[in-house]
């Protein structure tokens, strides 16, 4: 059995940023350090941080005055911002930057009092953050467009003034479809000047189209609460891949390998490469005679630490959580 390991794979440079805005607070300021809501979708980042001293909160009213509160990488909505600056609290942003880029497009069709359309799925914290930022003081409306059908039967008031951003964690497939959609509909529909799906949601999907012809298993490493993670594996099953989302070598079957001589492995952007690699180990374990890893894509591109944290020099210890694959 040969095991194929995707690349890119794993964590990303907004995950990686977020992760280290939670330890660079603890190591500078010590325990403990609020969070809003998971920092990242993963539950093994999550639980290291929590024993490093993170308290990870739902909302800013669970956090005490005179308190660090960190944002998560998905961002949150104007509401949020303004508590915490009436409470005067110490707030570290780890927004991932392509996010905040969907949010100043969002800002920008909502001082124009247009009516904007947000593709992506209710109830994400991404998507709360993303229409919270809208002000509809200036005459316009967001609203969400989760599907094909959502965007075929939406009904715009002003389709001239029409404008759309998507959620960064989708499908660059299914978003494709759903802005065609529009376009057919709204003509005049007006879109950022580049798609928002992020660079590296784009890559891993994109690894994933490579391999599932190779393989006939694939397993992604990841949260069932991570967007990007789930549209991985349904990427595979579409193009006639068995896939499974697992968050760790314990949850493979060995059932699910047992007359099949090919996986393929990838990670989600909010996956940590030392789960990956317990999840080669157990194959190894189980049958697997040959891991390789692929070409793939060289991801370069890093987004810097706020200035604060920067400005402190820090003890370089031994972390349980790393950074990308490509760093090893």
């Amino acid at each position: 059995m040969e095991v194929m390991l995707a690349n890119p794979r794993g964590f990303c440079a907004g995950v990686d940023r977020a992760i280290d805005i939670v330890n660079r607070a603890l190591e500078v300021f010590g325990a403990p350090v609020y969070v809003r809501h998971e920092v990242v979708h993963n539950k093994t980042v999550v639980e290291d941080l929590r024993s490093r001293g993170a308290i990870f909160v739902d909302e800013l009213n669970e956090v005490p005055d005179d308190a660090i509160v960190i944002f998560s990488a998905h961002g949150v909505s104007r509401a949020v911002q303004d508590e915490a600056n009436s409470r005067a609290l110490k707030v570290f942003d780890a927004t991932c930057p392509l996010v905040t880029k969907v949010h100043m497009e969002v800002i920008k069709f909502a001082q124009e009092g247009r009516e904007c359309i947000l593709i992506g799925h209710a109830g994400h914290p991404e998507v709360d953050g993303t229409m919270g930022q809208f002000d509809t003081s200036y005459g316009g409306v967001l609203v969400l467009v989760e599907n094909e059908y959502d965007a075929q039967t939406i009904i715009l008031s002003k389709p001239a003034d029409a404008a759309f951003v998507t959620q960064t964690t989708l499908s660059m497939d299914d978003t494709s479809r759903i802005i065609d959609i529009l376009r057919g509909r709204f003509p005049e529909i007006r879109g950022p000047k580049k798609n928002d799906i992020c660079y590296a949601t784009q890559n891993r999907q994109d690894a994933v189209k490579r391999l599932a012809g190779e393989c006939d298993l694939m397993l992604v490493v990841g949260s069932p609460n991570s967007s990007n993670s789930n549209r991985l594996r349904e990427l595979a099953e579409r193009l006639g891949t068995k896939a499974y989302l697992i968050d760790g070598p314990e949850e493979i079957r060995p059932d699910w390998i047992s007359s099949i001589t090919s996986i393929a492995v990838t990670a989600g952007a909010s996956a940590p490469e030392m789960v990956v690699q317990a999840v080669c180990d157990r194959l190894l374990e189980l049958g697997a005679i040959d891991i390789r890893q692929e070409v793939g894509v060289d991801e370069v591109i890093q987004f810097s630490l706020p200035k604060e944290l920067r400005l402190y020099p820090v003890d370089s210890g031994e972390r349980l959580i790393k950074t990308k694959a490509s760093d090893r």
